[in-house]
């Protein structure tokens, strides 16, 4: 979960195999605050049902790209979704680390402390 500004706020790790949207439920209840959007890709549109009601549920604005498999395309702010390129930049930051962009530290623990959750500041 990415604020904004693409500062990391809450960083879930699943196995490979998982879907990513299964996430978003528990992701959207750990806010202080309901967002004003939540923006995500393509993929979050398979589970469009359960995805949807979280999102209702924290009165937030939903900004997905519809799958062109959909009956009845849903209407999204484009602008809104053009900063989604934050997050493919978030997570280029944290495939620039060697072992968790190639796996070799399989534990859980081991990817959170090399994760940026902040940008640094500069003086």
């Amino acid at each position: 979960m990415l604020d904004a500004l693409g500062n990391c706020l809450h960083l879930v790790l699943t196995p490979g195999h998982w879907a990513d949207c299964t996430q978003l439920p528990a992701l959207l209840a750990g806010l202080r605050h309901a967002p004003g959007a939540v923006v995500a890709d393509k993929a979050y549109g398979t589970n469009a049902v359960a995805v949807l009601a979280a999102i209702a549920g924290r009165h937030a604005e939903p900004v997905m790209l519809p799958k062109t498999s959909r009956n009845g395309p849903r209407a999204y702010d484009q602008n809104l979704y053009a900063n989604r390129n934050k997050a493919e930049r978030f997570f280029g930051r944290l495939k620039e680390a060697r072992s968790l962009a190639t796996r070799y530290d399989k534990t859980a623990a081991s990817p959170r402390l090399c994760a940026p959750t902040r940008r640094p500041r500069l003086a």
